[in-house]
């Protein structure tokens, strides 16, 4: 039997006295794409956040790819290899040219040889239709530019699992086709994706499963088109009159 991407099992999360995440169960499978939707301060970017240990769970379990999650630097930086993250700020290197930012990782975590890193990186920037900009750094490229670039960066380490959060919300919006079109590529594909987004056009079309989340906990779930359509909780209801303006 195949091993899910990623199990979560009674999560729990908390600021002080704050409870972010309560008792979140989930099971991503291989190739699928979850978009994870709802309001500010849901959880919904702290839940990623925890699969690849940006931060610290406070209860339950997190299984990627048949490795449970622990304090070991071991079994994080084994996730971590296999887990890509895109984040709303890009995180690029300043100093560092674009085909610089994406043989770093490559080269220092999987010792890939340079001249096998640049070709990756140079196949990669293709994919994402800025291989013209490799020589330039981040500061000469647009908002748009710089977010495939840190979508290039990430599949450069060739994970098993891409994690988005809010990719498209620091962008213009004449900016957030390019990417969105970039990501509805990567989802053709077959990579196993989590997107936190409000980009519900993307959700709409992308996604195998939407996930709405409020106050913590996730309140329903579901192929995109009952969601959208007819959801079954009066939180999803409102939320959807929300975004979409009905």
């Amino acid at each position: 039997m195949t091993v899910p991407a990623i199990t979560l099992r009674g999560l729990q999360k908390f600021y002080g006295s704050y409870h972010a995440l309560r008792s979140i169960d989930l099971t991503v499978q291989r190739g699928e794409r979850i978009v994870i939707c709802g309001p500010s301060g849901s959880g919904k970017s702290t839940m990623i956040r925890c699969i690849n240990k940006l931060e610290e769970h406070d209860g339950g379990t997190i299984t990627v790819l048949g490795t449970q999650l622990d304090d070991k630097l071991a079994s994080i930086d084994e996730i971590r290899r296999e887990v890509g993250m895109v984040f709303q700020h890009f995180n690029l290197f300043p100093h560092m040219s674009v085909l610089e930012n994406c043989v770093l990782a490559p080269m220092l975590v999987r010792k890939t040889p340079r001249a096998e890193a640049e070709a990756l990186a140079m196949h990669y920037l293709e994919k994402v239709r800025i291989p013209d900009q490799a020589d330039k750094f981040p500061g000469q490229l647009s908002g748009g530019q710089q977010q495939r670039v840190a979508i290039a960066r990430s599949l450069c380490m060739k994970p098993e699992i891409l994690l988005f959060d809010e990719p498209t919300s620091a962008l213009d919006p004449e900016m957030i086709s390019e990417v969105l079109d970039v990501m509805t590529g990567l989802a053709g594909e077959g990579m196993t994706m989590i997107c936190v987004t409000h980009e519900m056009g993307f959700a709409r079309k992308v996604a195998d499963r939407v996930i709405f989340m409020d106050a913590g906990e996730i309140v329903e779930e579901g192929p995109p088109e009952a969601f959208f359509t007819s959801p079954r909780t009066e939180r999803g209801a409102r939320f959807l009159s929300q975004v979409l303006g009905h």
